[in-house]
């Protein structure tokens, strides 16, 4: 019982960090949120027993990454005339909506309703160790895993070339 409470809580202040980024002007602020999201789901790592997975969601993600965002913000020198408020339009509501009813009522509805007898104890007993997570990452995912590193390579140097331009 208490676990569930404890999984309900997190995801839920997910969930609501994850809507405040989005709706913020403010980078910094929207960043700001991004990180108690990063937390949040850091919560829900450690919640199935993925410690190695939930360290490196804070040290990696909350920490390195967002340092990163907030420096590449504040390369882009924005002004008070650059973060006009956003006008929420219909479009965009619903389409928010439907994201985020897919993502929470997808996996609910096609994973775990159909496996009643799902439990956090029916995990694998090395679910999210060092040794497991390395493994997969270097033999099974090695290639998306760099194609990632390439990505996040191109988005620093085009938000400096963009910077760079504005000056």
């Amino acid at each position: 019982m208490l676990e569930a409470i404890v999984f309900y809580i997190l995801a839920g202040a997910s969930v609501v960090f994850g809507l405040v980024m989005i709706t913020r002007v403010n980078p910094i602020s929207s960043a700001m949120t991004l990180v108690g999201a990063f937390g949040a789901l850091a919560g829900l790592y450690a919640m199935l027993n993925a410690s190695f997975v939930s360290i490196i969601q804070i040290l990696v993600y909350a920490g390195g990454i967002m340092v990163l965002v907030i420096f590449v913000i504040m390369l882009l020198n924005l002004h008070k005339d650059d973060l006009e408020p956003m006008k929420a339009q219909p479009l965009w509501i619903g389409g928010t909506l439907v994201v985020l009813f897919g993502t929470i009522l997808g996996p609910i509805l096609f994973c775990v309703l159909p496996n009643k007898d799902w439990t956090w104890s029916s995990l694998a007993p090395d679910f999210g160790t060092l040794m497991t997570v390395g493994e997969k990452i270097f033999s099974d995912f090695i290639f998306p895993f760099e194609i990632l590193s390439l990505i996040l390579l191109t988005a620093v140097v085009g938000a400096l070339v963009m910077a760079k331009r504005k000056l």
